[in-house]
């Protein structure tokens, strides 16, 4: 079966550095393609898969919150599964056709399968063999079902180290986001290298012409919504899908300012500038 590489290249370069009213506008009108594309996949009988794969904290959720802030309730699904059982630990493959589309519906898949391929081997959380099992036999099921209509998109939203532990830390701090942070993101974090690795592997392994991945840098989470969306956009020929221009890239980056404690902070990216209201608004609370 032939192989391809990954996608390695930053998707839609021209979104870096967007600035938070450009981002906005864009959002809305990607939204408005996005419910085009729903019509589409409506009437036209068509089931769509959207896998969205990370580590913790790369924005996962909160990029699908983005996809399906106006989407028709009746015609998607957000499928995130806990710990499998022993039975569907063992009939891996079966656990997730079961939640796959209906003809007109989309799905998307916070994290999915390919927990087996990532972060089950690097936690010990499966046997070896199962391991191999699903490297040598994923390709193969996946084209299968391609080849039987459905419309299968693999992103991985890709953040680094330090971005990840800033994430942690604000998830810690915030009365409203310390349930995402548990003790298991502490102890998968000690096993960066070998979850790497095990990355790596994947995308080297797993990735073919009808079934690629597509790695979008997520240290920025607005840039990687608005390349997400475009990304799906583009990939599927819904009508009208090829018409549809993205914003220009924003030539002056926007810098933002804040005062705390009488302490004057400048040239913030808009990142920066949230991290430090919030916590400022924490402090004061």
């Amino acid at each position: 079966m032939p192989r391809q590489d990954f996608v390695k290249s930053k998707f839609f370069d021209f979104y870096r550095n967007i600035d938070y009213s450009s981002y906005k506008q864009e959002k809305e009108r990607l939204q408005i393609e996005l419910l085009k594309l729903q019509h589409w996949v409506f009437e036209n009988n068509k089931r769509v898969a959207i896998v969205f794969e990370g580590r913790d904290a790369a924005g996962k959720g909160s990029s699908i919150k983005r996809f399906i802030e106006y989407m028709m309730p009746k015609h998607f699904r957000v499928v995130e599964l806990g710990i499998p059982t022993p039975s569907e630990s063992k009939y891996w493959f079966r656990r997730y056709e079961k939640h796959f589309p209906e003809p007109g519906e989309i799905v998307f898949f916070d994290r999915s399968w390919y927990n087996r391929a990532m972060i089950e081997p690097t936690m010990g959380y499966c046997k070896r063999s199962q391991y191999r099992y699903f490297m040598s036999k994923v390709l193969d099921w996946e084209e299968k079902h391609i080849d039987n209509g459905l419309i299968l998109i693999k992103l991985y939203l890709s953040v680094d180290k330090e971005t990840q532990l800033v994430r942690f830390e604000e998830r810690q701090r915030d009365p409203l986001k310390y349930w995402k942070y548990s003790k298991n993101d502490e102890k998968v974090r000690e096993y960066w290298d070998v979850l790497t690795k095990y990355k790596n592997q994947m995308f080297e392994r797993t990735s073919s012409n009808k079934s690629p991945w597509v790695v979008i840098g997520s240290n920025n989470k607005l840039e990687a919504r608005l390349k997400s969306m475009l990304y799906v956009l583009s990939v599927i020929d819904y009508d009208g899908g090829n018409k549809f221009v993205p914003l220009a890239k924003t030539e002056k980056r926007v810098r933002y300012s804040i005062t705390i404690e009488g302490v004057q902070f400048n040239n913030l990216n808009y990142r920066q500038f949230k991290l430090l209201e919030t916590l400022n608004d924490l402090y004061n609370a």
